[in-house]
């Protein structure tokens, strides 16, 4: 079978080559001429774990184009995972997904037989059987049927792990037009995924909500999770980590995302809180619940500096390790790290950075200048005080003289509790979310 894959980002381009490693044969597109011309040429367009490999491995089934036509004449479905950006209201924006619709139906008057589009980016509850269907069939002339299938088919993935998450996925949701459409596109994913995941199945309004609900809801573990590392700070003798290992016992939460330490972030979690809050209200429906996580979410970034300003004992740089939401990622769109970092400097300290991807990126994003250091020790040795944003591995393999003085104790402030036990023979380490936190130091 022959698909194509339109929109060749972090999660196109890992789709595409998974899908070609699994013997489809697949065709990329993308407007970005950069993009099309790095799969041409066997390299990753974006960074993502295994990507190269999986490129690398099935050149001859994986070619890209700028040419919407050229991709939907030569295959029989079309994946479009392209960006839905929020708007100013919160809710996500279809402009690049309708003109996607566009050219794929001006394409599909050209070619005679049956043909499925799959739309994998997040939309609105009502955008599939709405607007997006519309503009599908005014440009190609067919209505969603016997000639042409309609899903919605969104990725349950997180950046750093998206090819494994593809592979192994929990559950492959579809929001389908009809039968023959939702049997054709769960055909791929049984040919295509390495375990054999739940396969849910209704129509496009429920597929929409389901998706922004199962964000909501993962957000709100965290945050919960969060506010009891918040209470665990003032009770001495408490350690979240005990506390969720046991409440996450119980077969009805669970312990996945139950972890005190900071706040999401990323391109998904924040934003789609922020949607499902919109879309509550347009609908005259209560979404306190989701308004409320978001608040505590908002909260974090404040009780850590809380705990830095009860620890800086002058006026030294703040070492900050990590910049980047989650590891293995470069990404720092709605970061923890990166907005501690701001707000360091907005109250005139001076900040040293370290992360291992993430520091082109965040020089980017943020207005002013900050000092990076070489690698993680670095940023250890040249700070006054140090606090880990981002639970990246080798932050908890830094030497351990990077953390000793000639006078004093460096305060090394753990939000992630990942920082070796041997690390406090020379340092006053702080494990945010247990007791001791808001008073000396702990070892953990």
């Amino acid at each position: 079978m022959h698909i194509s894959v339109v929109g060749l980002g972090k999660l196109g381009a890992p789709l595409a080559a998974v899908l070609a490693s699994k013997g489809f044969q697949v065709v990329g597109v993308d407007l970005a001429q950069d993009s099309v011309d790095a799969i041409n040429a066997g390299r990753a367009p974006v960074n993502e774990p295994q990507l190269q490999e999986f490129i690398d491995g099935n050149r001859e089934r994986l070619r890209a184009t700028t040419d919407v036509a050229d991709a939907v004449a030569a295959t029989e479905i079309t994946f479009v995972i392209v960006p839905t950006p929020s708007d100013a209201g919160g809710r996500f924006s279809n402009a690049a997904v309708l003109a996607a619709m566009k050219a794929i139906g001006q394409a599909l008057r050209h070619k005679s037989g049956y043909h499925l589009v799959v739309i994998t980016s997040t939309v609105m509850p009502g955008s599939t059987g709405g607007e997006i269907r519309q503009t599908l069939e005014q440009h190609s002339g067919r209505h969603v049927g016997p000639q042409l299938g309609l899903c919605y088919n969104p990725e349950f993935i997180a950046l750093g792990s998206v090819v494994r998450d593809m592979l192994r996925p929990d559950m492959i949701l579809i929001g389908e037009s009809d039968a023959t459409a939702g049997e054709m596109l769960a055909g791929i994913y049984a040919a295509s995924c390495d375990n054999t995941p739940v396969v849910r199945r209704m129509n496009f309004v429920n597929a929409e909500l389901t998706k922004i609900s199962v964000n909501t809801f993962v957000t709100t573990k965290i945050s919960y999770a969060n506010m009891l590392a918040d209470l665990c700070d003032r009770l001495p003798g408490a350690d979240v980590d005990v506390v969720t290992q046991a409440v996450g016992t119980d077969s009805r939460i669970g312990t996945k995302y139950l972890k005190g330490a900071t706040g999401y972030g990323g391109p998904c979690f924040p934003r789609d809180n922020v949607a499902f809050s919109a879309l509550a209200r347009s609908l005259g429906a209560h979404a306190e619940l989701v308004e409320a996580t978001d608040t505590l979410n908002r909260y974090q970034v404040e009780r850590v500096l809380g705990a830095i300003d009860a620890r800086a004992t002058d006026a030294g740089p703040i070492g900050v390790l990590g910049l980047s939401y989650k590891p293995d990622t470069e990404v720092v769109e709605e970061s923890q790290g990166l907005a501690l970092v701001e707000r360091l400097m907005d109250l005139g300290r001076r900040v040293i950075v370290y992360d291992p991807q993430a520091i082109p990126s965040a020089q980017r994003a943020l207005r002013g200048s900050f000092d990076t250091a070489a690698s993680a020790a670095d940023c250890v040795q040249r700070a006054s005080l140090v606090v880990v944003m981002t639970p990246w591995p080798e932050f908890s393999r830094i030497p351990l003289d990077a953390y000793r003085r000639p006078t004093g104790r460096l305060p090394v402030i753990d939000c992630w509790r990942a920082t070796p036990a041997t690390v406090s023979s020379v340092a006053d380490v702080v494990f945010l979310g247990q007791g001791a936190a808001a008073g000396a130091s702990v070892a953990k």
